[in-house]
């Protein structure tokens, strides 16, 4: 049996890391759910920039677009959710069969507003009334200023992905603001039946440390902050504030392990995955992983449920020198400027794109 079957077994949703029109027209993602057990589907702007950027599939969706008048940010939203819209149909039957827990799809808004949580707000309702699909989620940085934004588009009821947290502490912020969105949903008398996935990276954590840390501690970081997050989600889930909210008819926010495409050539392509296997979680892994998993049969133990030796590994990180809780702000930080980076590259390129067609009329 594939592993990617193995770990569906297990609980875990296997979710895509990408998403392109080539991928959706050619019926390439239709093969990776029929059977490689992928019930999901995550984008963010740097998946757009390189899609947009090395395929040609959507110059004519472009140059439609641009001879209607539309330019910029207006005309990548509409290219995008043309693309999500395609996506969320495909597992709208995934959706409806767990009954709203899987089948999802997820949408960024600009990340030129990760410090603006009026401006996320207001872009997270547009774009999800746009795409008419509830099983779209509106993904929200779990920057601070992110954190009032995902509080009340919960409470709006719009799917909410949080996306760009990196440790325990920013997790836990992310889950409050999900959690006093759903209680004051209840207490409006509205369904708190709200879709949520909180986001955790990992990978990036071990190309933080690269080349600082001894040999045996190298590649060890990301799956030490992943069990002490782990950890700190099973006891929040087992509280009687959070049994409250679900014993009332909502779900649960669950735990999504994201950047979980090895970065070291010498580390095992499947490294993340094997160790991140846990019950009621999701892995949303890039592509070129998805297929290095498929092509096993076996997976490793499941994540201990009270963090293992996380503690201990972590000390020793500590140690040496690594400042743990600085380094997750920096990262959060290095986040958000990469996806605005990839923002801009992928406005230039459509403005490219517009300007041969503008130039051709």
């Amino acid at each position: 049996m594939r592993a990617t079957q193995l770990l569906h077994n297990l609980g875990q949703s296997l979710w895509l890391d990408n998403i392109t029109r080539d991928l959706l027209n050619s019926g390439t993602l239709d093969r990776y759910i029929a059977d490689w057990s992928v019930t999901g589907l995550t984008s963010n702007p740097t998946i757009f920039q390189q899609a947009i950027t090395k395929s040609a599939s959507y110059d004519e969706a472009i140059q439609e677009k641009v001879l209607a008048g539309k330019s910029g940010e207006e005309l990548f939203f509409e290219l995008a959710i043309e693309d999500l819209v395609k996506a969320s149909d495909l597992f709208r039957s995934i959706y409806d069969r767990t009954n709203t827990v899987d089948g999802w799809t997820s949408l960024e808004v600009s990340p030129l507003l990760a410090y603006d949580a009026k401006s996320t707000l207001a872009a997270a309702k547009d774009l999800y009334a746009r795409a008419g699909r509830p099983n779209l989620f509106i993904k929200i940085p779990g920057t601070q200023e992110g954190l009032p934004a995902i509080e009340e588009a919960i409470f709006a009821g719009i799917p909410i992905n949080v996306t760009l947290l990196f440790n325990r502490e920013q997790y836990l912020a992310a889950a409050e603001a999900f959690l006093r969105g759903i209680e004051r949903r209840i207490e409006a008398g509205l369904n708190p039946n709200v879709g949520s996935v909180a986001s955790v990276f990992i990978s990036r954590w071990d190309g933080a440390v690269a080349g600082k840390v001894p040999a045996e501690l190298k590649n060890k970081l990301g799956i030490a902050i992943a069990e002490r997050t782990y950890k700190a989600a099973q006891e929040l889930m087992s509280s009687p504030r959070w049994q409250r909210i679900c014993n009332a008819g909502a779900r649960s926010q669950r735990l999504l392990w994201a950047s979980t495409g090895t970065k070291d050539p010498q580390a095992s392509d499947v490294l993340y995955i094997k160790a991140l296997a846990a019950p009621f979680t999701v892995n949303t892994m890039p592509e070129g992983t998805l297929k290095a998993i498929a092509g096993h049969t076996e997976i490793d133990a499941m994540m201990a449920s009270d963090g293992g030796d996380c503690e201990k590994v972590l000390a020793q990180y500590a140690k040496v020198g690594i400042d743990i809780d600085a380094l997750a702000v920096q990262l959060q930080d290095d986040g958000a400027k990469s996806f605005v980076k990839s923002w801009n590259e992928l406005m230039a390129v459509i403005t490219q794109k517009s300007e041969t067609v503008q130039a051709a009329k």
